[in-house]
C-alpha cells in the first residue's frame, strides 16, 4: 500500500480548490496560477496518491471515485487540522486557526455591512488567525455554512436552514436606477407605463421577486453580483435594482437616477449564519461579536 505521510498539503488544498471552482478555468482565478503550473500540481497529488482524481477533456472537469473519495477526507483532513490549531490555540491563551467567513458582493461601501472594521479589531485581537474570505450569492453561501464549507456567512438570507443560527444585522435599502443614458433619466415622473417598457435586470436568485415588485412583465437580463447589475445600468440600455449605498452613489455622480424611490424602494435583512454546532468556538465568537459592536457604532454615529 503506497504510504501518504508525506503528501504535500498545499496539492490538496489546490485540488479543494478546484473542485469547488468546478472548472480548471475557475480554480485558476481563484488560485491565481497558469493552467499549467496548475496542471502540473494535479499531476503531482495524482502521482503522490497513485490514482486519477479528475478527468478533464471535451465533456469539461469531473471527478473520478477515487477523486470523490479524496475530496471527502481532504475536507475532513482540513476540517481536523482547524480543530487542532483551535484546541491548541486556547490551551495556550492564544487565537489560532483558519476563519472561513463567506459574504454577498457590493457591501465594500455599506457602513454597516462592510467588513473592514470587524475584520481588523478580529485580526488586532488574534494576528495568527488565517481569514479565508469568499464572495458568493445568497444560496450558495447557506449551503457553505449549512456543509460546514464557511464558519460565519453573511448575506439577505430568505430560507432559513435546520442547525443554523441567524443573527440580524442590518436592513439594506435598495432602489430601482436607471443610467444617465437611459431614456428615462431625464423623465421627471416616469409613469408605470414607462418603466414596464423598460428593459429590467433582475437579481437570478431573487427574479421573481424584483418583477413583483416593480410589476414587471418580464425580466431582459439576469446578474447574479451588483458589481454586474451596476455595468448594466451605467450602460443606458436597462433598469434595475441596486443598494442605496451603491446607487446613491453614481446619482451624486450624475451617472445614475433613483426611479420613483418611495415607491420601489424596498429593505433586504441580512444576517450572520453559523452552525448551531459551532457556537462555542472562539474564533467564530469573536467576530460576531465584532460584527455587533461595529453595526452598533455605525447606528449610534
Amino acid at each position: 500500500m503506497r504510504r501518504l505521510d508525506n503528501i504535500d498539503l498545499r496539492l490538496l488544498r489546490v485540488f479543494v480548490t478546484l473542485t469547488e471552482a468546478g472548472s480548471f478555468a475557475g480554480a485558476q482565478i481563484a488560485l491565481n496560477l497558469s493552467q499549467s503550473t496548475l496542471s502540473t500540481h494535479i499531476a503531482a497529488l495524482e502521482r503522490s496518491l497513485g490514482a486519477p482524481v479528475c478527468l478533464r477533456g471535451r465533456r469539461g472537469f469531473r471527478l473520478t471515485p477515487f477523486g470523490e473519495a479524496t475530496l471527502a477526507a481532504a475536507r475532513q483532513l482540513f476540517a481536523d487540522i482547524d480543530m487542532f490549531q483551535k484546541r491548541v490555540g486556547r490551551s495556550s491563551d492564544r487565537l489560532v486557526g483558519r476563519l472561513g467567513i463567506g459574504i454577498v458582493d457590493g457591501v465594500v461601501s455599506s457602513p454597516e455591512l462592510g467588513l473592514q472594521g470587524p475584520l481588523r479589531k478580529v485580526i488586532q485581537a488574534a494576528p495568527d488567525v488565517f481569514v479565508d474570505l469568499r464572495l458568493g450569492n445568497p444560496h450558495e453561501l447557506e449551503q457553505w455554512v449549512t456543509e460546514g464549507h464557511r464558519d460565519v456567512v453573511i448575506g439577505p438570507f430568505a430560507q432559513h436552514g435546520p442547525g443554523v443560527v441567524y443573527v440580524p444585522l442590518h436592513r439594506e435599502a435598495h432602489a430601482l436606477y436607471c443610467g444617465m443614458l437611459h431614456p428615462l433619466f431625464a423623465v421627471e415622473t416616469p409613469s408605470t407605463a414607462d418603466i414596464e417598457a423598460s428593459l429590467f435586470s433582475v437579481r437570478g436568485y431573487r427574479q421573481l421577486e424584483d418583477l413583483y415588485r416593480v410589476n414587471h412583465p418580464r425580466a431582459s437580463a439576469n446578474v447574479i453580483h451588483m458589481e454586474a447589475q451596476t455595468m448594466l445600468i451605467l450602460s443606458g440600455q436597462y433598469i434595475g435594482f441596486l443598494p442605496r449605498h451603491i446607487g446613491d452613489g453614481y446619482v451624486r455622480q450624475g451617472q445614475m437616477r433613483a426611479l420613483k424611490p418611495q415607491t420601489y424602494q424596498f429593505f433586504s435583512q441580512h444576517y450572520a449564519a453559523y452552525r448551531r454546532a459551532d457556537r462555542e468556538q472562539p474564533l467564530i465568537k469573536l467576530f460576531i461579536a465584532e460584527l455587533r459592536r461595529h453595526l452598533s457604532a455605525t447606528q449610534e454615529g
